[in-house]
């Protein structure tokens, strides 16, 4: 096997994370537009090199960037509306009520109801001006749905039938639509067809803004670093569309499902719910589906970090009955023979292991032969490992460190957090002041590290507080609403 090329982390650079719904923007959440310019700004003028998202892809209960609707597909909620104004799509009066959103988070119940509307107006005009619409009109429209046809269609349909069916999960749909098959597009009711329509136009939008943005980004020598959940929803167009990638029966009910044991954040584990792979059968077909998926997300990012890399190797098998993740089994993963496929599939394929939590000496030595740097992360070097592989001293070149991930608390908020032998022991690694949380010591360590890239949440660069935490793991509500405003970053 042929190792994926890692000279991009031959030179040391830094990088922020910074979710694109945490970006400043007018209409409720972060966009494509002037507040994801301007961050690309501040980074190319602080001479950083590397921008890191969160999964970009639609979301449902829970906003969690980690459970979409689609492996395939963009949020339509990051498209940048003032440039269907400048097209004379939207009317500036028509975006009030979603200028009137808050600014300082994101409140996904309200961006619900007033986005929707506007978007379908914007395509309802687009429509009529047929040839005279803006970037290339109708037939630009038609070859992006050509081109990306063989998701594109069933997503856009599968969005549709969702909506028809009051946003309940596939397999609760009336049986006729329960189960995929070719052509299946075409037969829509004339409703869910014209919202299938509406669909496809979103998706044209997000991606052709998309393109933009990162052509910006590489102008001024940024790279966007994507980031990939090992599993997908099993409410997604994925299951629906792809039934047998996945071990899901007949009546679309998971054999098993994904999680971890008990861990750092959570005494009983952590049930994800998403479905399991069908291994067996993606090794058979060369492991096509994943190619796909990989394939697309490298159209629209430099370099990918791979959510739980540990799950290559082996993954927490949790029983349907089971009423918590304690109760599992670890199954042997693809292993090597995965990344020979990837390796020769996608030769220039730039890789991040997201090789955190507990892990054996299978995973370590997995991630080495296939070539990938780790993560290391600065909290993690404390308080719930003994041998403390997250400091420092402990670092080599081929990893990315990070004072703290969107799942951690904000660097401040976690000094502030811990105990007193604890925050003795930090203080006295790091050299903090006993009377300050400040991030910046925290970050400083980072950026000495030996550690070819070092990549800083944007909470700690501004180093905020723990009321700034993006997201608890096991929690529900209250995740993913954390956004700055531009005055901060300008200051």
């Amino acid at each position: 096997m042929k190792p994926p090329e890692t000279s991009w982390l031959r030179r040391r650079s830094a990088g922020v994370l910074a979710p694109l719904s945490s970006l400043p923007g007018e209409f409720g959440i972060g966009n494509l537009g002037a507040g994801a310019r301007e961050l690309i700004d501040f980074l190319a003028s602080t001479g950083m090199h590397y921008w890191q998202i969160c999964p970009a892809g639609p979301t449902g209960f829970g906003d969690s960037p980690y459970q979409s609707f689609s492996s395939f597909a963009g949020n339509p909620y990051f498209i940048d509306l003032n440039e269907l104004v400048e097209a004379g799509l939207l009317g500036a009066v028509e975006l009030d009520r979603l200028r009137a959103l808050s600014a300082d988070k994101v409140e996904y119940g309200d961006l619900y109801q007033e986005f929707w509307p506007v978007l379908a107006q914007a395509h309802e005009r687009f429509v009529e001006l047929g040839a005279d619409a803006p970037w290339g009109g109708m037939e630009a429209l038609r070859a992006f749905e050509a081109e990306q046809a063989e998701w594109l269609e069933s997503y856009a349909a599968f969005m549709a039938l969702k909506h028809r069916f009051g946003g309940h999960q596939w397999r609760l749909w009336p049986e006729q639509w329960r189960d995929w098959k070719p052509g299946l597009e075409k037969t829509l009711p004339n409703s869910a067809a014209a919202e299938a329509r509406r669909q496809r136009f979103y998706q044209f939008l997000f991606i052709r803004q998309w393109s933009a943005l990162r052509g910006y980004a590489h102008e001024r020598g940024i790279s966007i670093i994507g980031d990939v959940p090992i599993f997908v929803a099993l409410d997604s167009a994925d299951t629906w569309r792809w039934r047998e990638v996945f071990r899901i029966d007949e009546a679309g009910v998971p054999e098993a499902i994904a999680g971890v044991p008990p861990d750092y954040f959570s005494d009983r584990g952590q049930c994800w719910g998403n479905p399991l792979y069908n291994w067996d059968y993606l090794k058979a077909t060369g492991y096509a589906w994943w190619i796909k998926r990989l394939g697309a997300v490298f159209q629209l990012c430099d370099v990918v970090r791979l959510d739980h890399f540990r799950g290559f190797h082996d993954f927490w098998e949790i029983p349907m009955d089971a009423v918590d993740a304690r109760r599992g089994n670890w199954i042997a993963g693809p292993g090597i023979d995965f990344f020979t496929a990837i390796a020769d599939a996608l030769p220039e394929a730039q890789l991040i292991a997201e090789d955190l939590g507990y892990i054996n000496a299978g995973v370590v030595a997995l991630r080495r032969e296939a070539g990938l740097p780790g993560m290391k992360i600065l909290q993690f070097g404390y308080g719930h490992d003994d041998n403390n592989v997250n400091l420092p001293h402990f670092f080599t070149r081929d990893t990315v460190v990070y004072t703290g991930t969107h799942d951690n608390n904000t660097a401040r908020g976690w000094l502030a957090s811990l105990d007193s032998d604890h925050r003795a022991l930090v203080n006295d690694y790091f050299g903090i002041a006993a009377d300050s949380d400040s991030a910046w010591p925290l970050i400083r360590a980072a950026f000495a590290s030996v550690s070819q890239l070092a990549v800083i949440p944007m909470q700690d660069l501004f180093d905020r507080s723990a009321g700034a935490r993006m997201n608890s793991p096991g929690t529900v509500e209250g995740n993913w609403q954390w956004r700055y405003t531009r005055e901060v970053l300008a200051n």
